[in-house]
């Protein structure tokens, strides 16, 4: 018989490596499309569709989550916290029981002069069955309040942008955690099979502090992830096929690289090579899927004129439409980020025209997206969330102007939709809107009552990494009942 050299390679061949390696991989693409026919994999295959309808702990009240991020902290006091007696007592410095060993971010409270008391320019009134309380900044807001529920007792930890976002959607402020989209699409997977789980819009000058960590996966895979959608062009740059490159060759090459990943993953067993494989596939669907979502010409003119709609120019409004079309194509998570809410009264920050400019940015197309979806029956399925990461100080910070410092003790949000009640009022603050006095909310409580409305319980929605189980809400969090209708 013949004996290869001593330096032949083949003698350290074995002949599990031989059928790996063979023919691009064949026995290792036979045996992934085995496992996962056949459902033998040593834990749930995502190599079908990691994004799969999943059963729920408990019986759903939503299925939907819109969730309308105010980036930069908005003013309740201007907006949903009527305060007369900080009207009566305006300019008058703040009771030091208030402030005692109180921190806030730009803000001195240990002198002798502390921060004087800053009552609100703008008028109030009661509205609907409710008789909520809302300022003329917000007219269309003002016809809602019988279908929404305010939380005007919602509190924080963290004082400073980027980890108060983080805080508000990680329920933590340090890096590395996933986002509540990431953990719903992670415990619910997805009814869009054209479309991601986890979808994000953004308006505004400029992106949210923090960035995209804000819609992140952390420690879960990246296919749970955020991704940024454009409202105008390609939805995802470089979505289109090059020139030269048709419809055939397209699907070849998506089959290649498939072949070759399913190789490299029975090898591997990285579950990141599941995501890679799973990304191309939706990036395929979605090359007809994308631009058919964002061709508003298909919507009715008194659709775009209710929203306040001007068509070719992207905004806020666009992009509460748009998450009424991503609804409509089953796509779980929908967050908006619109900036900038940072009013501490410096140039374009201010509490007059800045702010104005904001509400009316946000006022028309948020009543609107709880309108549009209530006539269309999907507002019962899908829980519509509206807020910041913090609120506003009842002191006044001078800068060029005046405005408000960050305010972590008490904020206001309100949801719709979802299995909240209607025309609810949740919590009180205050008689200078200090602090909560009624029912204070913090945002793991927030997290848990979300997921539960979802049918997630908070402390079952777990992963396990660096030898310990994560969630939302961490070690925290507790159901806020008057949430549940």
């Amino acid at each position: 018989m013949h004996q290869p050299p001593q330096n032949d390679p083949l003698r350290d061949v074995t002949r599990r490596h031989f059928f790996t390696k063979c023919a691009m991989g064949l026995g290792s693409i036979a045996l992934a499309s085995l496992l996962s026919e056949q459902k033998l994999f040593g834990r749930e295959s995502k190599l079908v569709n990691p994004l799969a309808p999943k059963t729920s702990h408990v019986p759903a009240r939503a299925k939907n989550i819109i969730y309308l991020f105010m980036a930069g902290g908005p003013s309740q006091l201007e907006m949903f916290d009527y305060k007369p007696k900080l009207v009566e007592l305006n300019a008058q410095p703040i009771p030091e029981s208030f402030v005692k060993d109180k921190r806030f971010a730009f803000m001195d409270t240990f002198s002798k002069d502390r921060p004087k008391l800053l009552g609100t320019r703008r008028k109030f009134a009661r509205h609907g069955q409710s008789g909520a309380w809302v300022s003329e900044l917000l007219p269309h807001t003002a016809t809602i309040v019988d279908d929404i529920t305010l939380i005007h007792s919602c509190a924080t930890d963290v004082f400073n942008h980027a980890p108060a976002k983080l805080f508000m959607n990680t329920g933590s402020s340090q890096f590395g955690r996933p986002s509540m989209g990431a953990w719903v699409t992670y415990g619910l997977g997805s009814e869009s099979q054209e479309l991601p789980g986890f979808v994000v819009l953004q308006s505004g000058p400029r992106g949210p502090r923090g960035g995209s960590v804000n819609w992140g996966s952390g420690f879960l895979p990246t296919t749970y992830q955020g991704v940024p959608l454009r409202g105008k062009g390609d939805p995802i740059l470089d979505l289109s096929n090059p020139q030269g490159v048709d419809a055939t060759r397209q699907r070849q090459t998506i089959d290649a690289i498939r072949d070759l990943n399913l190789q490299r993953l029975v090898e591997t067993g990285d579950a990141e090579i599941e995501t890679r494989i799973s990304a191309y596939e939706m990036a395929y669907r979605m090359q007809s899927s994308g631009p058919e979502l964002i061709d508003l010409a298909k919507e009715k003119p008194e659709t775009l004129e209710m929203y306040g709609i001007q068509p070719g120019q992207p905004s806020f409004a666009n992009n509460c439409l748009l998450a009424r079309r991503l609804v409509e194509r089953g796509v779980r998570f929908i967050q908006l980020y619109h900036t900038n809410w940072d009013s501490h009264g410096g140039p374009g920050e201010d509490l007059d025209k800045s702010f104005d400019k904001l509400c009316k940015e946000v006022d028309q197309a948020g009543a609107a997206l709880v309108k549009d979806l209530k006539q269309r029956g999907l507002l019962d399925d899908t829980l519509v969330v509206w807020g910041g990461e913090f609120g506003r100080t009842p002191m006044g910070e001078n800068r060029e102007t005046t405005g408000r410092n960050h305010h972590i003790d008490a904020f206001t949000m309100w949801m719709a939709g979802g299995g909240v009640p209607k025309g609810k009022i949740i919590g009180a603050t205050d008689e200078l809107g200090f602090s909560p006095v009624e029912d204070r909310v913090h945002v793991h409580d927030i997290h848990a009552t979300m997921l539960h409305l979802l049918g997630l319980d908070h402390k079952k929605l777990t992963f396990r990494f660096q030898g310990r189980d994560f969630r939302l809400t961490d070690v925290h969090g507790e159901l806020v009942t008057k949430l549940l209708a």
